[in-house]
């Protein structure tokens, strides 16, 4: 016997308004300054709650302490100190205090306010209802060639500055509020799994597709290669989910393949695998080459200064090249050495196999995790292509820490409750949600401000 979804209201509820604050700040393009510091929107909801959240997750209000919480307090804590020694106090106490701030207050923002299922939809509805606002003043943007969201906003306040771009297709690369097409698509590309599996599941079908073809199409007018790969591996991931949802062993039939691929691209081909992604998947081979040099040269120069990185020097790469790393996953290695690089990468890779290999039985939690898991494969993908950094990094944080109450057996907890155990059993036991199209169980899955042309 299948459940009513929860009501709309209800679930607007229980997303605690500093969330609301600082999601709504992410799609808010205004520039503020104080003395030297720039203060965006978003860095206002994390100011005001980064030391309650702190609070939250030291009394264990938001679940035990688990491994990713470390690595990114360790992060957080080691880039100040890595700037301290390759430059001096003044910029580790306002660039460091500002990573702090967006990389421990974002992460732990959805650590400790993202407490259940029903905040978890409440948030993908939010994200997507700013997304969807995005559409039309994208259309516009990409036909006209005139950022009128910008325009829009920067009547009442400065805002990042237009980034011109080479047309692709005879179309302009929508930049939208942000800094940059490929932050755009990154960002609002981001969200494709969450709105069709979470949102998706609690609505019609045709008012699923609906909300998903409205991210796709959002997404896409980037015209960027980096973004449209994790539109891609999201989509072909919902599609396996669909077209086995009945086996359980989908994932595993999955992870098969993707090995005997990189196999026979090793054995086949002349190139990496790496190297033969970068250069199928780009839209023009200069910018697959660059970013082959970018892996060489960035590798080299991490290796080169393991402890400390070279801070906001210039890293070693041949002259000819330019100053941007457009790689995240190589980024906080060359900057802040090799312990920034593994912090980074360590709480990414290890929440995301401690959600994955949680054991579940209940639809709706299913449900979500997958949901979850592909997001993070997005993001890790487009991670070896693109930077993430303002908006774009502190949502990706905020996402990944969003997750964390699927290693617990909670139920719609309040942040600074405890509601588990007893109330979690007997929630389950009267039935969850789950919508007519969703048969059969979902497992999950087990397993520089100035970006080049992608």
């Amino acid at each position: 016997m299948r459940t009513t979804a929860a009501p709309v209201a209800k679930t607007r509820k229980s997303l605690p308004w500093l969330v609301v604050a600082f999601l709504i700040g992410v799609f808010i393009p205004w520039l503020w300054t104080i003395g030297p510091l720039l203060i965006l929107p978003y860095r206002v909801a994390l100011l005001a709650g980064f030391v309650p959240c702190m609070f939250l997750w030291l009394a264990g209000k938001a679940g035990k302490i688990q491994t990713p919480d470390i690595l990114i307090i360790l992060y957080s804590i080691w880039c100040p100190i890595s700037l301290f020694a390759v430059h001096d106090a003044q910029v580790a106490l306002q660039s460091g205090g500002i990573i702090v701030v967006e990389t421990a207050g974002a992460y732990f923002f959805g650590r400790c306010f993202i407490r259940g299922p029903d905040q978890f939809y409440a948030m993908t509805r939010l994200l997507f209802v700013l997304v969807a606002i995005m559409l039309p003043f994208a259309l516009v943007e990409t036909i006209t060639n005139a950022n009128v969201s910008l325009d829009v906003f920067s009547r009442f306040f400065p805002t990042h500055p237009e980034a011109i771009k080479d047309p692709r297709w005879g179309l302009r690369r929508v930049q939208g509020v942000f800094e940059h097409p490929i932050l755009f698509g990154v960002s609002c590309g981001a969200i494709l799994a969450l709105v069709h599996l979470v949102l998706g599941g609690e609505i019609s079908a045709a008012k699923r597709w609906f909300a998903t073809l409205t991210v796709l199409l959002t997404a896409s007018l980037s015209l960027s290669s980096g973004p449209l790969t994790a539109i891609v591996a999201q989509v072909s991931l919902l599609f396996w989910n669909w077209l086995l949802a009945k086996d359980a062993r989908r994932w595993q039939y999955l992870w098969v393949i993707l090995l005997s691929m990189y196999a026979f691209i090793e054995l086949a081909s002349n190139q990496t695998v790496f190297e033969f992604l970068l250069t199928y998947f780009s839209f023009e081979p200069a910018s697959a080459y660059y970013r082959v040099l970018i892996w060489e040269f960035g590798s080299q120069s991490a290796l080169n200064h393991p402890i400390f990185g070279v801070g906001y020097g210039q890293w070693d790469r041949p002259e000819w090249m330019p100053p941007s790393i457009d790689m995240y996953w190589l980024y906080h290695a060359i900057l802040f050495g090799i312990p920034g690089g593994i912090f980074m990468m360590g709480g990414f890779l290890t929440m995301v196999a401690s959600v994955a290999f949680t054991k579940e039985t209940d639809e709706r939690r299913l449900r979500y995790r997958t949901a979850y898991l592909i997001v993070m494969t997005g993001y890790f993908l487009v991670g070896w292509t693109v930077h993430f950094w303002n908006a774009t990094y502190v949502l990706f944080l905020f996402l990944l820490g969003s997750g964390s109450w699927l290693l617990e057996d909670v139920v719609n907890a309040k942040p600074g409750s405890a509601r588990t155990g007893e109330n979690n059993r007997s929630s389950r036991s009267r039935g969850s949600t789950r919508h007519e199209d969703d048969k059969g169980a979902d497992p999950g899955l087990t397993s520089s401000d100035s970006p080049r042309e992608s």
